[in-house]
């Protein structure tokens, strides 16, 4: 019996011991919880007034997508993502800000609470189409371009107003309608911005029935050469040589109207992708990674950790 409870006694003292070592193993493993990073998902509501082609006045809340890493230091600089722009009522409905959320990830990399606003006339925002340019032949994009530029402005001053977040460093960027609007953003030389970064920017394109054709061409190259006379802050414009709304040569037609005027920026033409180079910005990231990364470091962003996980 006593032979029974003294072995009874070393292997309960084997196990705790065995246990004790492996919690001691568990904790140099496995990181405390707030030493993890992960990226944040949150949304808020902000109000804008626009005004439209015709000079009509337009009031509403936008819905916003937000993205940030847990850990990144404060206060956090700041990054607007600006989406495109479909032909088709059906499709800008539709819009989705998951389509943006795996570059807004890769941004908050870099510290920023990255933020995807969801413009008027678009998705969950709805409400009336304040950026229709007009007709083919009578293209009018100075006012729709400045609507847009109007929200993002309007979407950093609100960010502003959150704790954590810095008053004086900010980037806009964009992809295609998006891309036009970090460019007017640029030209109007706002506060606390260090860049602006424009992927596949133009406006007017139908690629289904007029590829690497878009309307008001005369129109487009002067509205560029119009922002480059004002805008000073550094500017970078990516595109394709098979971008089937633009194609290669007008990008950089509008590029250098652009820096004739004063502006200032940096031209990166990627080779064809796909077959659209319009879609570089969605389906080629680690095409794109190492050229936005060189642009942010250049203007003072560098990158804080690894690529955080999703929460």
């Amino acid at each position: 019996m006593r032979n029974t409870v003294n072995s009874i006694r070393r292997y309960r003292s084997l196990y705790q011991e065995a246990v004790a070592r492996w919690l001691v193993c568990l904790a140099v493993l496995v990181p405390p919880l707030d030493a993890v990073a992960w990226v944040i998902e949150d949304r808020m509501k902000v109000p804008v007034k626009v005004t439209t082609v015709q000079g009509k006045e337009v009031e509403r809340e936008i819905y916003v997508a937000l993205f940030y890493e847990n850990s990144s230091p404060e206060p956090r600089p700041l990054l607007v993502l600006n989406h495109g722009r479909s032909n088709h009522a059906a499709e800008r409905a539709r819009l989705d800000v998951k389509r943006y959320a795996d570059a807004a990830r890769w941004l908050t990399g870099f510290g920023f609470l990255v933020a995807v606003p969801v413009r008027v006339g678009y998705g969950l925002t709805g409400g009336e189409d304040v950026e229709n340019s007009g007709g083919c032949k009578r293209k009018n994009y100075p006012p729709v371009y400045r609507a847009s530029a109007v929200q993002t402005l309007a979407v950093l001053d609100a960010l502003r107003k959150r704790p954590g977040t810095a008053q004086d460093r900010a980037v806009v960027m964009g992809q295609s309608f998006g891309g036009t609007t970090a460019i007017t953003v640029a030209a109007m030389n706002p506060p606390g911005i260090q860049g602006a970064i424009n992927f596949a920017g133009g406006g007017g394109a139908f690629p289904e029935k007029e590829p690497q054709n878009p309307c008001g061409q005369p129109a487009l190259k002067r509205l560029f050469g119009r922002y480059g006379e004002t805008a000073r802050i550094p500017t970078l414009w990516i595109y394709s040589e098979n971008d089937q709304l633009f194609g290669p040569k007008l990008p950089r037609e509008w590029f250098e109207a652009f820096k004739a005027a004063g502006g200032v920026g940096e031209f990166e033409l990627f080779p064809p992708l796909g077959s659209n180079g319009h879609l570089l910005f969605s389906r080629g990231p680690q095409l794109w990674h190492p050229r936005v990364q060189e642009f942010l470091l250049g203007i003072g962003y560098a990158p804080i950790a690894a690529t955080p996980k999703r929460k």
